[in-house]
């Protein structure tokens, strides 16, 4: 697996819930605080295909940013570029913790999803 990469928010509780996963399971990756560096168009497209092209699924439907900027509503009218545009531009609009590597794309936490990709019962 390449580098896992986990794009965080410091006052999200399902970021830190992510970060205690990572340290129970000594599972090593970099932190990136996601506001200030949101991921790259290349690492949205990624994450995209791994959600099917279900561009919603990579929004943070309950921030604020999210609905100050009406995308509830023009969400719809969207190319999948315009939104994932949109996400690059602004950390505040991604669902987290977003977290990615060559072999794992995965947003929100969901201990048996997560599971999944990093709990190997060899």
């Amino acid at each position: 697996m390449g580098k896992l990469r986990a794009y965080l928010y410091s006052n999200c509780g399902t970021c830190r819930k992510a970060k205690k996963y990572f340290g129970e399971r000594q599972i090593d990756f970099e932190e990136i605080a996601i506001r200030e560096q949101p991921p790259s168009l290349i690492e949205l497209r990624q994450m995209l295909d791994a959600y099917q092209g279900d561009v919603r699924k990579l929004f943070n439907t309950s921030g604020q940013d999210y609905r100050q900027g009406g995308y509830k509503d023009k969400l719809n009218q969207l190319t999948p570029e315009q939104a994932l545009s949109a996400l690059a531009e602004n950390g505040n609009l991604i669902k987290r913790p977003f977290v990615i590597s060559d072999t794992v794309a995965l947003v929100g936490f969901n201990t048996e999803q997560w599971d999944s990709y990093f709990v190997h019962n060899d």
